[in-house]
């Protein structure tokens, strides 16, 4: 896209997204993302009544008196948006690509979160990580965070560059010898970034289609210490095909090619099926982990998921 057309974009999910958190999402974010951590702010006298567990011993020493240390309850929250910028969330079969989707759902999320006077960070990856926002709080900020998910991947890969211009570069894609990072999803390795840069709880959304293998193991370690939510994003051509008869696809992440028969009721048949049980196993996976999985559709509605997962975090949370 170019800048003005980013710019309109933006502006446009702002004034969409801004009404959506406004009139549904106002209280549905707030209630289940509670700030919980517990902060140390003083130490004051020990007076009786006092919980002797909370005694600072080496405070105590140095004073001669009993001092007991002091926690309030820290309210704030820091939202981390995880996006996938791979070349395979460039498709799209309706009015907006797989993408922009996640652009709009990150922008209700940011716009929900500074809203409540949160943080907000974003981190976009693909094979490699492509750039990364740490969290601060603003309505700019919230923009930029919009901003940057919709501008990522209309520019030309950085190995043009690298490989010491075009002619070079094409000619190493031709004889397979190099593999742009924006071609591939590694969420492990977003994954391992994201802990190595973030010592703190925070929510955490991974925004993705999930076309990527071995990384369960990533996502239920950082959902040990972090709240951890799986976004599925997905295009209904990849969930069913109709009756067109023949038609060339093509990988975008592995460049692989092949012509199939969409006429076949077996073919589309197998690829609903596919499809399908795709998605349950990847539910199946996270939730053993502990790990919500919310499913939005590509060409549909990104507030009526979002919702529904609002409403039943919060009745878990209630029992």
């Amino acid at each position: 896209m170019l800048p003005q057309e980013i710019m309109r974009r933006v502006r446009e999910i702002q004034v969409r997204t801004g009404r959506t958190v406004a009139d549904v999402l106002a209280g549905e974010y707030v209630s289940v993302f509670k700030g919980s951590s517990i902060e140390f702010d003083e130490v004051r006298p020990y007076t009786p009544g006092d919980d002797i567990r909370s005694i600072d011993w080496n405070v105590t020493a140095r004073m001669g008196e009993p001092f007991v240390k002091r926690y309030v309850e820290e309210r704030q929250l820091t939202l981390m948006l995880m996006a996938d910028v791979s070349a395979s969330q460039d498709f799209g079969s309706g009015a907006r690509s797989k993408r922009e989707c996640a652009a709009e759902l990150c922008a209700l999320l940011a716009f929900s979160a500074i809203r409540n006077d949160d943080k907000v960070g974003l981190l976009l990856f693909h094979g490699d990580i492509e750039q990364y926002i740490p969290a601060r709080k603003g309505q700019r900020h919230a923009l930029r965070v919009v901003r940057e998910v919709l501008s990522h991947g209309d520019d030309e890969p950085r190995e043009v560059s690298r490989t010491g211009g075009l002619r070079r570069w094409l000619a190493a894609r031709t004889r397979g010898r190099l593999r742009v990072p924006r071609e591939s999803t590694r969420i492990a390795k977003a994954v391992e970034f994201f802990l190595s840069v973030h010592k703190r709880k925070c929510v955490v959304f991974v925004v993705s289609d999930f076309i990527d293998d071995a990384f369960e193991q990533a996502l239920h370690t950082a959902n040990r210490k972090h709240d951890v939510v799986a976004v599925l994003v997905s295009d209904r051509r990849e969930l069913e095909i109709d009756d067109i008869g023949l038609i060339a696809l093509e990988d975008p992440e592995t460049g692989a090619r092949r012509v199939v028969d969409a006429g076949s009721r077996a073919f589309r048949e197998a690829v609903a099926r596919d499809g399908t049980a795709r998605i349950e196993a990847l539910r199946t996976r996270l939730a053993s982990s502990g790990i919500d999985l919310i499913h939005i559709d590509a060409a549909g509605s990104v507030v009526d998921p979002l919702v529904r997962f609002f409403r039943a975090r919060e009745k878990r949370t209630r029992r």
